[in-house]
């Protein structure tokens, strides 16, 4: 049995996991190919204009699997904590694509829901980060549960291929904390011999923190192979992946007070921490246009960064948005950095 895994939203965070468990199930897993011009072109023309741009780009993705896999994995994470929602976008994902993508192929579509719990369970809950572990992990295998039972009935089959890719998920992520960035990671979990790193850190005149999720940040169609552009700046770059957990939680706890959004910890948290982090030479966001949670959230980078004294930069992206553009605020906010050395 083929089971697609679409190259966006989730992917960079949880691919490595559910390729395991999938694969461990005896399923062939199949990835989209990268974003292209194409891609994002058939997916936003199956959406309404105010859609937002992860969406088009997720869209397209799916249809590149028609015709290639039995099933396509698109879940739909509500919560990963309580009283932490996540955006509009992830709660109703598999919806979406069933409306508006009626020839895609049949749905792996878990629900992911930490917030329901009874009222005497949220009264017990006190904001500790091994408590958070320890729920987001019962959260991920009750989904893994749902899933595995396409493929077996054969409980303590489906709960061994569930601890080996909580296990895969677990060294993934420790990888990133060595300073890979998830593409990077993901090539040498998988063995990629050709594949080299380099973050830039030798020989790099300046270190610039990249805030922003995951699907925006490390699709090289939507933003122009941004990493790869700072790096011939001579930036080192350094991004939410790199730090632990529990020094995201701590950045965004100094900036928000508490989280309010499921995955916010990849803008505020990484934010808070780097703010703080004297090896920083600027911080630079990207959000996508019209998207609600990330105009609220990198207002409030913004605000936390001029209060710092932090030279701080805000990219909104789009379909629309071109490379040359990119380059020239680029270019402009690493000459600033310059310039501010040499006057300090």
């Amino acid at each position: 049995m083929r089971v697609g895994i679409p190259r966006a939203l989730l992917y960079y965070q949880y691919y490595p996991m559910w390729k395991t468990f999938l694969e461990a199930l005896g399923a062939s897993v199949v990835v989209s190919d990268p974003t292209t011009k194409d891609t994002l072109a058939v997916g936003s023309k199956r959406v309404v204009a105010e859609t937002c741009l992860p969406v088009k780009v997720y869209c397209g993705h799916v249809l590149q699997l028609v015709g290639r896999v039995d099933y396509v994995l698109t879940p739909a994470v509500r919560s990963l904590e309580p009283k932490v929602l996540n955006c509009s976008k992830f709660l109703g994902l598999p919806d979406l694509v069933r409306a508006v993508l009626p020839e895609a192929p049949m749905l792996l579509d878990p629900e992911i829901d930490l917030d329901r719990k009874s009222s005497e369970d949220k009264e017990r809950h006190t904001r500790v980060s091994a408590q958070i572990s320890v729920r987001a992990r019962l959260g991920l295998y009750r989904a893994l549960y749902q899933v595995g039972s396409h493929f077996t009935h054969d409980a303590r089959r489906i709960r061994a291929a569930a601890k080996c890719a909580w296990q895969v998920h677990q060294e993934y992520l420790g990888l990133m904390q060595t300073g890979l960035t998830p593409p990077e990671a993901i090539a040498l979990w998988e063995g990629c011999s050709d594949h080299q790193s380099d973050d830039g850190s030798e020989g790099a005149a300046y270190t610039i923190a990249l805030i922003g999720h995951p699907y925006n940040l490390y699709d090289n169609h939507i933003t122009h192979n941004l990493l790869a552009m700072l790096r011939r700046l001579g930036a080192r770059v350094v991004s939410s992946e790199m730090i632990s957990p529990e020094k995201l939680r701590q950045g965004t706890l100094a900036l928000t007070g508490q989280p309010y959004w499921t995955y916010e910890d990849e803008i505020v948290g990484a934010a808070g921490h780097y703010l703080r982090d004297e090896v920083v030479d600027g911080l630079i966001a990207v959000g996508c246009f019209g998207c609600g949670p990330d105009s609220t959230l990198l207002d409030v980078v913004r605000r936390a960064a001029r209060e710092a004294g932090r030279p701080f930069m805000n990219l909104i992206i789009d379909e629309h948005t071109g490379e040359a553009g990119l380059v020239t605020r680029l270019e402009a906010f690493v000459d600033m950095l310059d310039r501010r050395r040499h006057t300090a």
